[in-house]
């Protein structure tokens, strides 16, 4: 379902980081990066039990500018809080069902969020390209 939910960021003109730990702590399963700055958080619930059983999702709104629950047609949207936004997606891509923006990120967390993505993607891409380093810089 992550490769569905990243083709649809990608369509709606977003990168898209996987497994991104946020100042908090806090892992998001995928932070999206706009052509204008925008950030969105998506966390994908592949069932109602994994719903409920992650209660962690109000933390990530201090991280972004709009929040997304990403699922499968086979899991009842009604579960999922009216206050956010909701993606329906499978392996191949997905759609928007719901856009629930809830405020702009303040500058200093845009910025702070914009170096963590970049440097999150760049120690990943150098980890592909020389898998046997070891030196780097840990998040």
């Amino acid at each position: 379902m992550q490769r569905g939910v990243c083709r649809l960021l990608a369509a709606h003109g977003f990168c898209a980081v996987g497994e991104v730990t946020l100042a908090s702590g806090r892992r998001a399963d995928l932070v999206g990066l706009g052509a204008k700055g925008e950030i969105w958080i998506v966390e994908i619930k592949t069932s109602v039990e994994d719903y409920r059983a992650d209660r962690k999702w109000p933390d990530y709104l201090a991280f972004c500018d709009s929040f997304f629950f990403a699922t499968h047609a086979e899991v009842p949207a009604a579960i999922f809080p009216e206050e956010t936004g909701l993606i329906v997606a499978d392996p191949y891509g997905g759609e928007i069902v719901r856009a629930r923006p809830h405020g702009a990120l303040a500058a200093a967390r845009r910025k702070a969020m914009m170096l963590r993505l970049a440097r999150t993607a760049a120690q990943r891409l150098h980890g592909l390209m020389d898998p046997t380093f070891d030196g780097g810089v840990r998040f």
